[in-house]
C-alpha cells in the first residue's frame, strides 16, 4: 500500500518535471490556455521563491488538476473563472477577485464563459521542486 503511495508520488513528480521541460506556453497552447512567466525571485526565507505568472484562458477551456509545491495567491484580471479545490465546493470569480490556494493542494481552474480570462498566479513554493504537479 505505501508502495503504490509512493510510487504515485514519484509518477506525479516526474510528470510535474517533464512538463516544466516543455515550453509552457506550447504545454498551455495546445489547451487554450497561454502562462506567461513574469518574475522569479528567492525570498528571505531559507528554501523559498516567489514565482508570478499571468495565465489567460480561451473561452470555455480548463486547466487540469494540479499541485504546487507551495501557497497559490490568484487575482482574477479579467472575466470570470471557476475554481475546484479538493474538499471545497467550486467558487466562481470575477475579476477584481481573489484566491488563496494552501500548499499541495488540488485544484482546477476552468473559463465556463465565451469571453477571455486571465488570472495573475503568484505562487510561494520550494526551490528547485517543480512548480506544477499533474494530477490524474
Amino acid at each position: 500500500m505505501e508502495t503504490n503511495r509512493n510510487l504515485r508520488i514519484y509518477v506525479s513528480t516526474v510528470i510535474g518535471f517533464f512538463a516544466l521541460l516543455l515550453s509552457n506556453n506550447a504545454l498551455a497552447q495546445q489547451s487554450g490556455i497561454k502562462r506567461t512567466d513574469l518574475q522569479q525571485h528567492d525570498l528571505s526565507t531559507n528554501g523559498k521563491e516567489a514565482v508570478q505568472a499571468r495565465i489567460d484562458f480561451e473561452p470555455h477551456t480548463a486547466f487540469g488538476k494540479h499541485s504546487h509545491p507551495g501557497e497559490e495567491i490568484i487575482y482574477v484580471l479579467e472575466g470570470s473563472l471557476e475554481y475546484e479545490i479538493e474538499g471545497e465546493l467550486p467558487k466562481t470569480l470575477k475579476a477584481g477577485e481573489v484566491l488563496f490556494i494552501p500548499a499541495g493542494k488540488i485544484h482546477s481552474a476552468k473559463n465556463n464563459s465565451n469571453s477571455k480570462a486571465s488570472e495573475l498566479a503568484t505562487y510561494v513554493v520550494e526551490k528547485g521542486k517543480p512548480i506544477l504537479v499533474m494530477q490524474q
